[in-house]
């Protein structure tokens, strides 16, 4: 742009006329035209400023940033200190972060997949993403969850279970004192809920067990075996797969949104199986009282398997 600049004065343009063609002021076209009379150069000279801190060390800074993601600028700016006994701040560092192209970003909150998780969801999905709706209307779906209190700094918090397919539901159970077992989930899930659904279905009735711990004692698999109840293999670490994830979504959202928020252990569990009263009106829909499967999607498939099967085919050099 100087060179442009002196140029065109060079061949005879006024300073006025070269300052309103490149939109500069008048005294920025006389002041580089004096200085290439002078010093016979139309670049800025370098400044004099103050002497960077980090200069030979900024190769430092960036790679000990990307060996470790989920390192901070003042994680960074400490590991520094500690090597070269030089003081520079947090935002020294994350200057030096940004003019080498690395930004600040937040985490991805995801649950991770090793490589064996990401081939068995492939696997299932495409097996199961050829599936009709009277397919999937066989399978009951069901999932542990743990419901807190509030969202911070929760005083208390309950596991529920519940079962969901396309013309059913079994009723909210609150587990009460301790964990789930492989024996209490015999006795308070197997035998008072899902077997009165394998009744009412026939032998098309599939249920899909997660894998959690109490579901896959030998207690349970006997227990299943005996009541000719057939299992739908479920791949790890795969609640996206599942169409309950979207009953916890919706329950969490109407415990929050009551006029009056639990306070406690047996307030939460009301605010979960009871609906509230406003004005003789029902404003929420609960598990035990609501017939809440009308306004949750149920059915996921195919499109969900159609997606999973996409991505990791797509992303298959890079993961598989």
């Amino acid at each position: 742009m100087h060179g442009k600049i002196i140029g065109k004065i060079e061949k005879g343009r006024k300073i006025t006329d070269v300052a309103r063609e490149f939109d500069f002021a008048h005294s920025v076209v006389s002041w580089l035209w004096k200085s290439f009379k002078t010093t016979g150069i139309c670049s800025r000279r370098h400044g004099g400023g103050r002497v960077r801190s980090t200069t030979t060390e900024d190769r430092y800074i960036v790679p000990s940033a990307k060996r470790n993601r989920h390192t901070t600028a003042q994680q960074v700016a400490n590991q520094f200190i500690a090597a070269s006994g030089k003081q520079i701040s947090r935002k020294t560092v994350a200057r030096r972060l940004r003019g080498g192209g690395l930004y600040a970003r937040r985490p991805v909150v995801c649950v991770p997949l090793t490589r064996q998780h990401r081939t068995a969801r492939l696997q299932w999905c495409r097996e199961h993403h050829n599936w009709t709706e009277q397919d999937w209307a066989c399978v009951l779906f069901s999932d542990e969850k743990n419901i807190q209190e509030k969202d911070r700094y929760p005083t208390c918090s309950i596991m529920v279970w519940a079962s969901i397919m396309i013309n059913g539901r079994t009723r909210l159970h609150v587990v009460a004192n301790g964990t789930m077992t492989g024996q209490r989930y015999i006795d308070e899930v197997l035998i008072p809920h899902v077997r009165l659904f394998r009744g009412g279905v026939g032998d098309k009735f599939v249920f899909m067990v997660d894998n959690a711990t109490c579901d896959r004692t030998h207690a349970v698999q006997d227990c299943l075996d005996s009541e000719g109840i057939r299992r739908l293999v479920w791949p790890a670490r795969s609640p996206d797969l599942n169409p309950i994830e979207n009953v916890w979504d919706a329950l969490g959202r109407q415990v929050a949104g009551r006029n009056y928020p639990p306070t406690n252990k047996n307030t939460l569990i009301r605010a979960l199986t009871e609906p509230e009263e406003t004005g003789g009106r029902q404003r929420e829909k609960s598990l035990d009282t609501g017939d809440w499967t009308t306004d949750i999607r149920v059915l996921p498939w195919p499109e969900d398997c159609t997606v999973v099967v996409f991505l990791l085919d797509a992303l298959n050099g890079v993961y598989l």
